[in-house]
Parts: structure tokens; sequence; C-alpha cells
């Protein structure tokens, strides 16, 4: 029977160890709740460190607590005191961490992080290997195991893989920074699925593979060698009814106050009229909290009539505090606290109430539910969950969430202020307009906002990130149907052999040869001419090279052989022995005005050109920056389409190019010209493009297509590479 097994830096439990005694409690924290779903169903497992020092522990006491934990379905990863510093503290956590929020001052490229950071990722492959049986599917999360993905595939290769990042994905002017950068990125591409919390992540990652790579990719779509890799975004969500019905509870006086909401229902009873704005963060410097410090100084100087109305509630969970970075941030906080306090306090305000400590989960609720403002302000985070949990608690919908634009979650949660972390005097307007916000708006933007976190909680989080696991595993055994496997090339070799009349339609660049810049170049090499020519002597056979390129050209290269030329997509034949033929008339005036519309686009696009043929206009981009490229051919088709609104012309888009064309010609129309009223035991085509398909849909049901490349295609077969096909036309020519 199948199963999921799940993968993480920690395992979702703590071990506690006493006197030969084994105890585990379960962690609290948004990707507990949201693996719990999946994890306690079935047989599946989670794979994580036990948070163990190996050497704090004899061997009888590692391998009982292995046992202990597998009872349970946990698999335990021990890591020794050396790796723990080197890949935890040292490459996830000053390379990885900083790097992917921002804070390049901050990122460390140290050698022997990284080579810790490859041993440990081999320590939870290893590991994972030793689990896994067919139809398994392996989900990995985070940035400590960015390498995982890459490891498994190599040894399984049909395995199913998800991979899912909690954090920001940096832009590409950020990730090239990094010395190990395709190391990452190829083993990242080691999953089925990549999933990110937000769009802007996601987006980043595919110009990075682009730019990095080279791989082509549509829409959100990865085309490797021999399989394909789904990009999308998850926003992760929270238990919802368990925050909100934690707060219902609370708010229902029965006598069960706890000490921290006795303290809360004092401070209201003696100040009934002011606001508390809650501020809850982890220690980190992605989280912002001098800046919010300032920012909330800036807006007791601006509005001083705000002065003993309002509290900020600021509680700093500790967090990394053998990190000097940490303690410096630490001893910050602590200083400004105390200069605000010092500077504003009387006897019965004070401005910041300052809490470096844990609270509870009920202590939290009681203080999302107690606050009237939340003000959630880092400077970039992957998601942010507490935005969520804020809005969750407000039962009576009465309270103002004040969001960071740099949040995950402000994608989702626009109904909010939304402010920019780095600008004091926004974010003190912000708070301004939050106090003396009307009622009806508030309660009207938390309905909102409670409705959608409520339906896309952390459990259709977790099941729809499953689910497209799913999905990527049926288009990826689509294409593995249609790989041409040995039987399949057996049998289409038989055939060839067995048939008295065949026609091959065979596309050139991309197909017989690699297509390198410039159209130029990529001329044949004799290996192909001879390869062509024994082909071609075989009374047999009609061989047809058809192809987008120019008549001159292709004149140049194969005029004095005896096989067809179909150029320009069909707008000219040249059969052997004879002259240039074409069935169509066709007016090229149409180019004056097309022409320089591409013209400026080149002017735009650094390292791209014109290819002038006979009768079309080819804008080429293949040299060109992959996103500027991408977005300029976007922009141009966009631009020709209101162009040749009164005129009869196609726009085609190729590999790297945009083509104008006139109308009502393509491989397809040029192809059935040839087998039209004529019967042929075999009829082969074989094409890389997208022009190539007009070829494939206009073939006979009967008759061979194999597209080059793993992508969608009509055509009924894929080879992987032009290697293939020139290794199947070589068994033909045998």
């Amino acid at each position: 029977m199948s199963k999921i097994i799940i993968v993480s830096n920690r395992l979702p439990v703590g071990i506690n160890i006493e006197k030969n005694n084994i105890s585990i409690k379960q962690n609290i924290g948004g990707l507990v709740t949201g693996m719990q779903s999946v994890y306690s169903s079935g047989n599946n497992i989670w794979i994580g460190w036990s948070g163990i020092d190996i050497e704090d522990i004899s061997e009888e006491m590692r391998s009982k607590t292995n046992n202990y934990l597998r009872k349970e379905k946990y698999i335990p990863i021990h890591i020794d005191r050396k790796d723990i510093d080197q890949y935890y503290a040292g490459f996830s956590n000053r390379t990885i961490w900083p790097l992917f929020h921002y804070f390049t001052q901050f990122t460390e490229f140290e050698k022997k992080y990284w080579e810790s950071y490859k041993r440990v990722n081999r320590l939870f492959a290893d590991e994972v290997i030793k689990n896994i049986e067919k139809d398994d599917i392996v989900w990995i999360h985070d940035y400590h195991l960015l390498l995982l993905p890459g490891m498994i595939r190599k040894v399984f290769p049909e395995i199913s893989i998800g991979f899912f990042l909690h954090i920001p994905f940096p832009s590409y002017e950020i990730f090239r920074i990094l010395p190990w950068r395709e190391e990452l990125i190829k083993g990242m591409l080691g999953a089925d699925l990549l999933g990110f919390h937000a769009f802007d992540y996601q987006r980043h990652f595919i110009s990075c593979v682009r730019r990095l790579l080279g791989y082509e990719i549509v829409l959100n779509q990865i085309t490797l060698e021999n399989r394909i890799v789904q990009i999308d975004s998850f926003p992760m969500g929270i238990d919802y009814e368990k925050y909100h019905s934690a707060a219902q509870d609370i708010n229902k006086d029965n006598g069960q106050r706890s000490g921290l909401q006795k303290e809360i229902d004092t401070f209201f009873r003696i100040s009934p009229d002011r606001k508390i704005i809650l501020s809850i963060d982890r220690l980190d410097y992605s989280k912002g909290i001098p800046n919010r410090i300032h920012a909330f100084e800036y807006f007791l100087d601006k509005y001083p009539e705000y002065r003993e109305k309002v509290t900020l509630l600021l509680i700093v969970t500790p967090s990394r505090s053998d990190v000097p970075e940490y303690r410096l941030m630490k001893k910050e906080i602590d200083e400004l606290v105390g200069n605000i306090n010092g500077k504003y306090s009387t006897i019965n305000w004070t401005p910041v109430w300052y809490f470096h400590r844990l609270f509870s989960f009920r202590s939290m609720v009681e203080l999302y539910s107690a606050s009237d403002i939340a003000l959630i302000s880092p400077l970039r985070d992957g998601m942010n969950l507490v935005a969520k949990e804020y809005i969750a608690c407000k039962t009576d919908r009465k309270g103002v969430l004040i969001l960071s634009e740099m949040a995950g979650s402000a994608k989702e949660m626009n109904e909010a202020i939304i402010v920019n972390p780095n600008n004091p005097e926004e974010i003190a307007d912000s708070i301004q307009k939050a106090i003396t916000m009307p009622e009806d708006d508030i309660i009207e933007s938390n309905i909102i906002m409670q409705d959608r976190i409520k339906r896309y909680n952390v459990i259709k989080w977790a099941n729809d990130f499953i689910n497209t696991v799913n999905k990527t595993k049926e288009l990826n055994l689509n294409h593995t149907a249609k790989k041409i496997s040995p039987d399949i090339k057996e049998e289409i070799i038989k055939k060839y052999n067995n048939s008295i009349k065949r026609i091959l339609f065979l596309d050139y660049d991309g197909t017989l040869v690699g297509f390198h810049g410039r159209p130029q170049k990529a001329s044949p090499d004799p290996g192909l001419y001879d390869l062509l020519d024994r082909l071609a002597s075989d009374e047999k056979n009609e061989i047809v090279l058809i192809t987008g390129r120019d008549k001159e050209t292709f004149d140049d290269w194969f005029g004095n052989k005896n096989y067809t030329l179909i150029v320009e997509h069909g707008v000219m034949i040249k059969e052997p022995g004879r002259q240039w033929t074409s069935e169509y008339q066709l007016n090229t005036d149409w180019k004056e005005i097309i022409r320089p519309a591409i013209e400026f686009y080149v002017d735009r696009t650094p390292g791209s050109f014109i290819e002038e043929k006979r009768y079309s206009l080819v804008w080429h981009f293949r040299k060109a920056d992959p996103d500027l490229g991408n977005m300029k051919a976007l922009e141009l088709k966009d631009e020709l389409t209101s162009l040749i609104a009164n005129y009869q012309l196609d726009i085609l888009e190729g590999n790297k190019v945009v083509e104008v064309k006139n109308s009502g010609i393509n491989k397809g129309i040029a192809a059935l010209s040839r087998i039209e009223n004529r019967n042929y035991d075999l009829i082969l085509g074989i094409g890389d493009d997208y022009t190539d398909e007009y070829l494939f849909e206009e073939l006979p049901e009967n008759a061979v297509s194999i597209r080059v490349g793993n992508t969608n295609t009509a055509a009924a077969y894929t080879f992987e590479s032009l290697n293939d096909v020139r290794e199947l036309l070589k068994l033909f020519a045998a």
C-alpha cells in the first residue's frame, strides 16, 4: 500500500530522555497542524532530525529512541554536534536564511558550511531511500533540504516528489550571489512539484531556472530532459476553527479567567478608552522589530493627542540567542523600548509593554482577542500566520490589521491596511487611520478576510498540495506514455522495413541539427549529408525537408540533393532536379508596415534581431536576456495582433522566435499537398517546434509522428533529443 513520506528538518515532536525513559510531546506550529491530517492517515511516516545531539546519548539509548519513535511512525535522523553547528546554524541559518530574506550583509559563504549541508542532506536522502516503496509520495519541507529532491530522484527516477518552501525565494539578482546557486536549483528540480507561499516567489524561482539553466518554461511548467516539473503557489493557512473557537470560549465570562486575562481586564477597567496595539514576532532581523518601534515613536510625535490613549504591547519570542546578530538586535530593541518609555511615560501610562518570552496558546488567543489593532510589519516574510491568527480570533469582528506588504499573507489579506515596513510615516498614519476607522468598515473588512482564511485553511492547503502532486504525476505519466520505448522503436523500424512506399517529413533546426544563435548558423554536417543521401538513395523513400528557413539558404545547402525541399513553412517547394515553385501568389507589401514595429523591439531588446524571409518577418530573441525576451515577445505579439487585423497574416510563436507570415500557409497544409491522392505505406513526421504541431495535426491517424522534446504535443510519440532522431534515421538507412 502506498504512503506519504513527510520530510522536514525537525520531527514534529519534542523528545525527552530521563533515566532511560523516553517520552515525546507534540510540537505546536502551523506546519505540524497542517501536516497532521496527512501524517495521521494510513501508514504515512515522518522523517526528520530528532533534535538530539548524538554525542549526548549512548548507542544503546539511540537504538531505544529509534524504536520508540518508529512505533509512532516517526523516523529520526541523528546529527552530530559539528553538523548541527555547520549545517543548521551555519549554511541553513547564516547563508540561506539571510540571503533568501534579502539580508545580504548577514550572509556568510563558508565552504565548510556548504560541505556540511551536502553531508546532512545525504543523511536524509539515505534514510528516505530506505523507506521508499513503489507509488509512494515524498513531501519535503523547507530550506534546510534544498538538495534532497535531486538526491532521491537519482536513485528513484519514477517516484513522486513534492517540495514546499516556507520562506521567500529571492529575485535572481539576489540568488545569483550564492556560489552554489546551480547546485541548489538542480537539487530543487528533483521534485515533480515545487510549492511556494506566493506567486512572487514562484516567479523568482522560474526566472532563476531560466537564467541559470536555460530550460524551456511554459506558464508554470519547466520542461527538463525527461520529465516536467510543475511550479505553483499554495498560500499556507491556519487551523481557523481552533483559533476562532478558543477565542469564543475565552470571551465567555465563566469564571475561568487566566492570570493574563485578568490583567487585561484590569487594564481596560482603569483605561476603558485606551487602545492596545499588538505586535508579536520571533526575534529575527527579517521581522523589522526596530523599524516598528521607530514607527510607533514617530506616531507619538506626529499625533501627540494619542499619548496616554494608545499602548504598544510588544512581544518578542526568544530565538537563536547564540547568533551574534540576534544578540545585538535584542540589545537594540531593549534600548529603543527604554528610550521611548523614558521619553513619553507618565504616572498612569507606559507607551510600550515589552515582553521577551514565550506565551502559551491560550495566552496568545487572549492577546489577539483583547487587542484593538495588530501591527505586523516584517521587512520580509514568507507568509506570516500571525496575521491570520489575529483575524481568526476576532469573534466580534472588531479589530484592525496593519500588515506589511513584504509578508506573503498580504497577497491574500488586502482588506487589511497594507504598509511599507520601511516607511515610518506611512505606518504612523496607518495607526491613526486604524484608531479612527468606522466600526462598520472594520467589520466589513474582517468578514471578508475571515471567510477567506476559514475556507482556505491549513488542511485544505495540505490536501491541495498532495492533489497537485498526483496531477503532476499523471501529467508526467502521459508524457512518459508518448516516449519512444525500445519496443515502440522496434515496431517503427519493422513498419519501415515492411513498407514499399514511404514519405519522411523532417524538420531541420532542432530536429536534425542544433540551433545556435543566428539562422545562418547550424549548417549541415558531413554526417547529416551522408545519412540523408543514404535514405534518399532508397527508391522506396521520398525525403522531405520541411522548414521555416528561407529558399536561398536551403538551395545553397541542399539544392542539388535528391530530396524535396519545403521552405518558409510551405510557401515554396523544390522537388529533386526541378526549379522552385509556389502555389501561392502572395503580396508582401505588408512588410513595410510590420517591420518598424519589430525593429522597435530589436532596439529595446539587446541580443534580438530580425530575419527577413521572402514571405515572412521573424523576430529572434534567443540571445536576449530570457526574462526580458519573453516579456517583450508578449508585448510584440499583442502589438502585432492589432497591426495585422486588416491583412491576411498569421503570427507564429516558435522556439525563441515570433514570426509574421501570410495566413493559410503552414507545414501541415504543405504536407497534405504531398500525400493527397497518393498511397503511402509509411508516413513519418518529425519536428521539435510549435510550427511542427500543424504538421502533426494534419497527418493521418496511421502516420508516425514524433516531437523532439518533453512537451505537450499532438504527435503520437516524443524523443528526448535530436540525437534520438539521428539514431532512428541511421537504423532506417542501415
